[in-house]
């Protein structure tokens, strides 16, 4: 079956107005946690720590890949042998499976004493390319679609020369390898987590190495997107119009309200993201399929955050379930994250009363060249915005 990464990518990249975003279940926790990993299990009270067992966590994906409405599946390699390449779920499904295809240091969230997190960023790969793409330390060029072919690449720049030429060194050889086997792989690049002196400008010092990292990469080896921290409008507008070859994404950090999720993935795309990751984001919401299904469409262009979490809301007391916070309380906005740890965060902006629904970000000249077209295809959008609100009201009365 056709994947919906694939159709959505190329049309992206040749038509930077084109409202497609791909959304992507990040299910790889287990490569950074401990017994935490799963998640917090529902039959736990208080500040009980008890969790999830990784078979329900697996069984939790399942039921994603089953739903058919992300565009990738993310996961440890451990996980992809047994779901893509022992139980075959994703033949016959438009989802892409993948792996996460390294773990440096400053993702080692495991133990409670653990400082990994606190020092600079180190690079490291667990995963086998070839055990995730054939389930064999050596595949056969046939085989290498039988399993994974796509996997994340993490990478965190801290302003220090010697561990950042070394994790620069680290990727460089994995890119070739990649390559070689038909492997591709999109670059996540995390906020600096122990920077060698004060950065003034984080935003701008992640898109300055993101390119000067990439303006040498070319062909195969080059990402299919990226995954960064959403740090807002500006740094967002800035790295998505520097590159028309180049989509970017942002990543959900912690778990936050429902509303800090809807309007992240609103905002971000508002301003030039074309693809959200969302790990604890989904993990941690009281129903993860309704979580998804209302989170695709916001991410689509019919609802907007606010409304969505209304929905969100009414659909658990449909099915009895009881939100984790009252109605107002989660349309409130919390701090973002922006490493894979905890101690780094900024405020997502909340746009102001009467900021359109939704909005493609253009360079001027596409407008002057083309002033109808960009008129024409936000008035289709906010036409279907408008339907659906029509919908909402009968729902809330």
């Amino acid at each position: 079956m056709q994947k919906s990464l694939d159709v959505k990518i190329a049309r992206i990249l040749a038509d930077r107005n084109c409202r497609d975003f791909i959304l992507a279940d990040a299910k790889d926790a287990d490569m950074a946690y401990g017994l935490a990993a799963p998640g917090q299990s529902p039959e736990s009270y208080g500040k009980e720590a008890r969790f999830r067992t990784l078979d329900q966590y697996r069984a939790q994906i399942r039921e994603v890949i089953a739903q058919g409405l992300v565009d990738i599946v993310l996961m440890s390699a451990s996980t992809n042998e047994i779901l893509t390449l022992r139980e075959r779920l994703f033949e016959n499904t438009s989802i892409t499976p993948a792996i996460r295809a390294n773990d440096a240091t400053d993702i080692w969230l495991a133990g409670a004493e653990g400082v990994y997190t606190s020092l600079p960023s180190r690079p490291f790969r667990t995963a086998s390319l070839d055990y995730a793409m054939c389930g064999k330390g050596s595949c056969r060029p046939e085989d290498r679609l039988l399993g994974a072919n796509l996997g994340l690449y993490s990478i965190t720049f801290n302003n220090d020369l010697e561990r950042d030429m070394e994790s620069l060194l680290a990727y460089k050889q994995f890119r070739a390898e990649a390559a070689r086997k038909g492997f591709r792989h999109f670059l996540e690049v995390f906020a600096p987590n122990a920077p060698i002196g004060a950065i003034s400008d984080i935003p701008r010092f992640v898109n300055d190495h993101i390119v000067r990292t990439l303006a040498g990469v070319a062909g195969e080896e080059r990402p299919t997107f990226l995954k960064i921290p959403y740090f807002g409008p500006k740094a967002m507008e800035e790295l998505a119009n520097f590159d028309s070859t180049l989509v970017v994404g942002i990543l959900g950090g912690s778990a936050g309200t429902t509303f800090d999720a809807f309007q992240m993935l609103w905002e971000a795309k508002k301003y030039g993201a074309r693809v959200a990751l969302y790990g604890r984001k989904i993990n941690s919401a009281e129903h993860q399929l309704t979580f998804i299904q209302v989170l695709r469409r916001v991410a689509d262009d019919e609802l907007l955050p606010k409304d969505a979490v209304r929905l969100y809301h009414s659909e658990l007391k449909r099915m009895n379930i009881a939100p984790r916070r009252s109605l107002e309380d989660d349309l409130q906005s919390m701090a973002q994250v922006l490493s894979y740890d905890s101690s780094v965060h900024a405020a997502v902006t909340v746009p102001v009363a009467g900021d359109s629904a939704v909005s493609s970000v253009k360079k001027n000249s596409e407008i002057a060249s083309n002033p109808t077209s960009g008129q024409t295809a936000e008035m289709k959008v906010n036409e279907k915005v408008r339907r659906n609100l029509e919908k909402l009201d009968r729902i809330f009365g």
